[in-house]
């Protein structure tokens, strides 16, 4: 069965633009053309006041309210994400039980607003299970992890009213990075800037897309064992800024890649599995095979030379020079990317 043809829907994610969207968009699939006015009821935390906190009275209510006018009634709760315990989920629990037939529920989970959330805790078992129970449909909506996100992004790409020339859709990917759920709002400035069926080029885009987003930390570590210390630079510029990554995260980051080549240096008869074991790792060998390739392109006393940068840079983070500390992450990236070119 069609997921909007369910008549219960759970939605998560911790990316706003995109729950969002995703919210507008199932929506429209589950009105199926009744009149907004009449089938349509929003509720969010201002709908769950009460004088001792949040109850959700008010989504019970609409829940099992029927139809005025109309053959059903979508019904959407959004900042689920209030209630995280048990007890404030018995109500609901007790509707999923037994839905009205006629009510289409969106359930959303995301944090309030005010006072604001500062987390948003995961979703109660029983809630997910009562969802499942009443043939609902979970929907995640956040970017997916590993290579299946550059496909999510080629998927909204595909997708979007506009058409992006090859130059276009590498621009997209190289500057947003690691921030791929930003595309949601590029996309849709893009579609109303000009218009459906239109066909755009980098040129065109390249003002929307606004500072490069952030990178994955192998993106770093790939440029300096390669030697490109203008490329290495620029992934270190965007991990912190569009990534807000304290310089001290960063070292961490390049301390674990170098002491894995420190601990497979020297070992020989080593191939890729025998290297993940010797380093303490589960699942894919691919990070081994990676240390164990560099350590063996470098040498040994490359990757002592390395360490020693990174020792020298970790008392400069704590004060034994003047220098900003993004600067003293700069001249150790340099450094470090200059010992793979020799």
């Amino acid at each position: 069965m069609p997921a909007a043809l369910s008549h219960i829907h759970l939605l998560v994610g911790d990316e706003p633009s995109l729950l969002a969207d995703a919210v507008h968009e199932l929506i429209h699939e589950l009105l199926a053309g009744e009149d907004r006015d009449f089938a349509l009821v929003r509720l969010g935390e201002e709908d769950f006041r009460a004088d001792d906190g949040f109850t959700l009275a008010a989504l019970i209510d609409a829940a099992q309210t029927p139809p005025f006018l109309t053959g059903h009634r979508v019904v959407v709760g959004h900042h689920l994400g209030r209630f995280s315990k048990a007890d404030d989920l018995v109500a609901l629990l007790t509707v999923l039980a037994d839905p009205l037939a006629s009510t289409r529920l969106v359930l959303v989970w995301e944090r309030g607003q005010s006072p604001r959330q500062d987390r948003l805790g995961a979703v109660p078992k029983k809630l997910l299970e009562a969802v499942k129970a009443a043939g609902g449909v979970v929907h995640e909506t956040g970017v997916p992890s590993g290579k299946a996100a550059d496909s999510w992004l080629d998927e909204r790409l595909n997708e979007a009213s506009v058409t992006l020339d090859r130059a276009a859709r590498q621009l997209v990917h190289q500057r947003l990075g690691e921030d791929r759920a930003r595309v949601v709002g590029v996309l849709h400035t893009i579609e109303t800037t000009y218009g459906p069926g239109a066909k755009v080029s980098a040129a065109d885009i390249e003002p929307f897309l606004g500072e490069a987003g952030t990178v994955p930390p192998w993106e770093l570590t790939d440029s300096i064992d390669s030697g490109n210390i203008a490329d290495a630079l620029d992934k270190l510029h965007r991990m912190l800024g569009a990534g807000e990554r304290h310089p001290l995260q960063l070292l961490a980051t390049l301390h674990t890649h170098y002491s894995r080549m420190m601990r497979l240096d020297g070992v020989g008869g080593l191939d890729e599995r025998g290297a993940a074991n010797l380093l303490g790792m589960k699942g894919s060998t691919f990070p081994a095979k990676k240390a164990l390739t560099q350590s063996r392109r470098l040498g040994g006393p490359k990757v002592r030379q390395a360490t020693r940068l990174l020792a020298e840079a970790d008392l400069a983070l704590r004060g034994t020079v003047a220098w900003p500390p993004d600067m003293v992450m700069e001249v150790l990236v340099a450094r470090l990317a200059n010992l793979a070119r020799r």
